[in-house]
């Protein structure tokens, strides 16, 4: 019986275990999406979860706790500027879990997990950088259209 037996063991021992962690959660703050095993996603949500709310905090101590876990510095940047201003009125579920089929190799499920509303902010910005390419498109054909070309 698994009475009282909490967290994932991924058959590694503890020291790689905690590495596998730490370097997943700093890719999911990072990058906002990864894709990895079903069951490493499984494991690594609540720890994503869990950055979150110390970031929603904003205090020395929570940049400090967060800082001891994530593994590099702009992480805890874009963790607290960016994802604890964003998620500051959100009530946890700040990370989503996508099972995305078998890996074609070892036949592994993957899984992307993903920070909710990071497709949101990546389509506003794919969107905002095509809306200032038409716009440098017209001033071009302006610019040329005025001039006559003989």
């Amino acid at each position: 019986m698994r009475h009282k037996v909490a967290g994932y063991k991924l058959k590694r021992s503890t020291g790689a275990r905690k590495a596998l962690f730490k370097g997943l959660v700093t890719s999911v703050i990072e990058y906002e999406r990864i894709v990895t095993t079903v069951p490493k996603a499984k494991a690594v949500r609540p720890l994503v979860e869990k950055m979150i709310t110390l970031a929603k905090r904003d205090t020395l101590h929570a940049r400090r706790q967060a800082a001891a876990f994530l593994e590099s510095p702009a992480a805890v940047k874009k963790l607290f500027d960016k994802l604890g201003t964003r998620f500051g009125q959100r009530e946890g579920g700040y990370v989503r879990l996508v099972r995305l089929g078998n890996r074609k190799g070892d036949g592994a499920e993957q899984a992307m997990l993903e920070l909710v509303g990071s497709e949101l902010v990546k389509r506003a910005a794919e969107r905002a950088k095509r809306r200032e390419e038409r716009l440098q498109a017209l001033r071009q054909g302006k610019e040329e259209g005025e001039a006559p070309e003989e």
